[in-house]
């Protein structure tokens, strides 16, 4: 392309002509790509504020009439978008870490309320009667249905049945008498939000 002057290219770009806008990228691609790259201290990093910086300035392009400077305007355009990108890459990093780091609390946290949990049924369990407390156990534990359960302990079915209505209603009596139980179900319950 040939052309007299940078004005005249300017000119020819602000009107909307492409190749000269190509000629224009071509020109100042490399040059801009090292001087972002000092700024990012990344290539791939550079590469993208580089090739946005020109689509802003194709979006902008009515303006280039008016800019008697371009190199300046690109190196003060390139500088001032890097380190913007910068700053709002440092706060979504900033911002990640954030969450992870309340994400791992939180499954801490859950450990923590579901191991407790655990220890009070537990507690409920190993308060109940001998027999009760074997019915619920191969009920909860071994998966058993109440008629295995029945043949397995040489008991009616009538029996294993009120003796799981009873372990449950003790083991429900227990928690209740447990607040922090309660609470623990409640932080289970409770829908994660930043």
């Amino acid at each position: 392309m040939q052309l007299n002057s940078e004005p005249d290219l300017l000119l020819k770009v602000s009107q909307g002509d492409e190749a000269a806008f190509a000629h224009l990228f071509h020109t100042y691609q490399n040059r801009l790509g090292a001087f972002v790259m000092q700024l990012t201290g990344s290539r791939p990093l550079a590469e993208e504020i580089v090739q946005e910086i020109f689509i802003r300035i194709w979006e902008k392009r009515e303006k280039l009439s008016q800019v008697e400077h371009f190199h300046s305007y690109l190196y003060t355009v390139a500088r001032n978008y890097s380190l913007s990108f910068l700053k709002k890459l440092g706060k979504e990093l900033a911002q990640k870490q954030a969450w992870e780091m309340s994400m791992a609390t939180r499954a801490e946290e859950e450990d923590t309320v579901i191991r407790n949990y655990r220890r009070i049924i537990d507690q409920a369990i190993s308060e109940l009667p001998a027999q009760r407390q074997k019915v619920y156990l191969l009920s909860r534990d071994e998966g058993l249905r109440q008629a295995e359960i029945a043949e397995r302990m040489a008991i009616s079915l009538e029996t294993v049945k009120k003796h799981m209505v009873l372990a449950l209603r003790s083991i429900r009596s227990y928690a209740m008498a447990h607040p922090e139980i309660n609470i623990l179900i409640l932080v289970l319950a409770t829908p994660f939000s930043i």
